[in-house]
């Protein structure tokens, strides 16, 4: 199988059967082959039942998958690529802001030898305040936090190949990190302009209040891709800084002490200076207990600290 579309779908029956007419427009202008695999995110209304009747009359090309609840929408990403076997992964949305026809101009730019292509909602088609503003400020932040720069992290609509992503889980809001994450390995990303079109169906699934589990989910971002081999790095470098303030504090206490005959214990930078010192060595701590922790995840799981493009070796070829 050349090309998996995975669709998480929550409560969207009435987009179902333009979107299938519409995939299956873009995806006749492929050769290779290809199948479309919906994840319906426990839907309250009849979207798995029309779901399943696609699944039965196209078995060769259309899977639906139902979840007992609503587990969000990283987690039907997740369960879509768990459940595809396409090379290439192409995500989507359910509501038919993200186009169909834009997905022959995504693979024909991974022909070019990209790993990640990244749509880029220019003309974006939604409230200005509630939506594309807190996503401009998040795309920045995610941007300048990742080292991944893209203007658009929030579009779904984006295509992999499956080996630059398959080597994590995803939690949380972590979906829109994957370019991130494929970043990290050395994925080749590159961003293309793709249509967006008005919500005719329905509405919007998101408000404000997930802009706050972006920024949350950001910091486990950056530990993850900075810091998860050598968590001492971090730890240890916040210690040391902690420590390194403590100690110019009781360096200036004994030598105001020893100029000015000023008892050191009756100025409140002594407690300040100790407990600094004090948190310092506790964070170095810190820093080698998950040393050991991360030393052990790999070791259990034989995980490899680092990630191969192409091996190109006689002996294997001889095997």
């Amino acid at each position: 199988m050349k090309l998996s579309v995975v669709i998480p779908v929550y409560n969207e029956d009435e987009t179902l059967n333009l979107l299938r007419d519409s995939l299956y427009t873009a995806l006749e202008e492929i050769s290779s082959s290809w199948e479309i695999v919906f994840i319906d995110d426990g839907s309250e209304d009849n979207s798995f039942q029309i779901l399943e009747s696609f699944a039965r009359e196209d078995p060769e090309h259309i899977s639906a998958i139902s979840f007992r609840r609503n587990f969000g929408q990283t987690a039907a990403i997740a369960a879509g690529i768990d459940h595809s076997i396409g090379e290439i992964i192409v995500l989507i949305d359910a509501d038919m802001q993200n186009d169909p026809a834009d997905i022959p101009m995504l693979l024909e730019k991974m022909e070019e030898g990209y790993d990640v292509v990244s749509g880029w909602r220019v003309n974006r088609q939604d409230q200005f305040i509630t939506r594309t503003l807190p996503s401009l400020i998040a795309n920045k932040l995610i941007s300048w936090v990742t080292g991944v720069h893209l203007h658009d992290y929030g579009c779904t609509l984006k295509a992999y190949r499956r080996e630059v992503i398959t080597g994590f889980r995803l939690y949380g809001e972590m979906h829109r990190f994957i370019p991130a994450y494929a970043g990290y390995v050395g994925a080749k990303i590159v961003e293309v302009t793709v249509q967006h079109h008005p919500r005719r169906f329905g509405k919007t699934k998101y408000g404000l209040e997930r802009t706050i589990k972006v920024v949350l989910d950001l910091f486990t971002v950056k530990f993850l891709i900075s810091y998860s081999h050598k968590p001492l790095y971090l730890f240890g470098g916040l210690g040391l800084l902690l420590s390194f303030g403590g100690g110019l504090m009781l360096l200036f206490l004994l030598i105001r002490k020893l100029g000015l005959e000023i008892s050191p214990f009756t100025s409140p930078l002594f407690p300040t200076a100790i407990m600094l010192v004090l948190m310092g060595f506790q964070s170095i701590l810190m820093g080698l207990i998950a040393e050991l922790l991360v030393r052990t995840y790999h070791e259990a799981q034989k995980k490899t600290t680092y990630t191969l493009l192409k091996v190109i070796s006689a002996r294997q070829q001889e095997d």
